[in-house]
């Protein structure tokens, strides 16, 4: 059945869930037809309110859905509305989501001011780029004005989220071994926020132990006259400190301000009209008849070792070149 775009556009602007669900399905969608079926809807939604758009990564187990229930609730509570979009592994064989992240903040996901998205990355990171920026759009089209970005914390997908959002929140442990060498010098320097969970307990002290470590790493990573990211300790479990992790998001906003903010969003729209140009590219060279013509023979040739990579990349771009092979 096709999307019909008008009533989608009506149904997101009145804040309809359903709407909201499908518009999100739409934009996410690789299909020819409804991707320029997307184009439409976004140019519709363009124009709208912006929101606060907050990245949120950690290393495995430190508690990141644990922690996103407990600020949503605490920012539904106040009276805001809370999208929540957690970019999760995909499965190899379906391409869909693997986490099931609405299972594991099940307060949050019953909460009438909050929407919970899992969106499959489709195992690249310009789908992730697409799909997750677009869907942040339609988001804030139905008046959430708090989106929260959820990451893997793998590889190069922290990158990626912290170039979509206003202020990137890196959740960490105070037990990762040793705590320098547990986190990757990149992540240190695109965090804007650092909050050490699982502050609670016999485990407090430690925290924050790990906190004041951090802090030291960061002035190091840090040139003198940028922001300093603040370095936090909290207990989502128990709902500690993670009002003070708000407030320093919120203090990173106002250091920025509404000229830095704006111009970080211009930069973002940039980066993200090449990521578009990109993927689209991409879609283009698989649907390519003249490339599907030879795909099996370069493959073929390439796992026998008759063909080297770079000629085999040469043949490839080669026939989508050629007069009937593009797409």
């Amino acid at each position: 059945m096709t999307p019909d775009v008008p009533s989608l556009v009506e149904g997101v602007r009145a804040g309809q869930r359903a709407a909201v669900s499908r518009a999100i399905t739409l934009v996410e969608s690789s299909k020819p037809a409804h991707r320029a079926l997307a184009r439409e809807l976004l140019v519709e939604l363009a124009g709208g309110p912006t929101s606060i758009r907050v990245g949120i990564s950690g290393v495995p187990g430190v508690g990141k859905s644990t922690f996103i229930e407990a600020l949503g609730s605490r920012l539904t509570a106040d009276g805001h509305r809370v999208g929540v979009l957690a970019v999760d592994p995909s499965s190899v064989r379906t391409g869909g989501s693997v986490l099931g992240d609405k299972t594991r903040m099940a307060r949050l996901s019953v909460d009438p001011d909050a929407f919970i998205r899992p969106s499959p990355s489709a195992g690249t990171l310009g789908g992730v780029a697409r799909a997750t920026t677009q869907a942040m759009l339609v988001l804030e089209a139905a008046a959430y004005d708090i989106v929260l970005v959820e990451t893997v914390g793998v590889g190069q997908s922290e990158v990626t989220v912290a170039g979509m959002v206003d202020t990137f929140l890196f959740l960490t442990l105070a037990r990762t071994g040793d705590q320098l060498q547990g986190i990757k010098k990149g992540i240190l320097e695109i965090a804007d926020v650092i909050a050490v969970n699982k502050a609670d307990g016999d485990r407090e002290q430690e925290a924050r132990g790990a906190a004041r470590e951090l802090a030291g790493a960061l002035r190091l990573v840090r040139g003198h006259g940028e922001w300093a990211p603040p370095v936090v300790t909290c207990s989502a479990l128990t709902d500690v400190g993670v009002d003070e992790v708000w407030e320093r998001v919120l203090s990173h906003r106002e250091h920025l301000g509404e000229a830095g903010l704006a111009a970080k969003r211009a930069d973002q729209q940039l980066d993200f009209t090449w990521a578009l140009v990109r993927d689209e590219l991409a879609e283009r060279l698989r649907r390519s008849p003249g490339v599907a013509a030879i795909r099996d023979d370069v493959r073929r040739a390439v796992l026998s070792g008759e063909l080297a990579a770079p000629m085999a990349a040469d043949r490839i771009l080669a026939a989508y070149d050629a007069p009937t092979g593009g797409a």
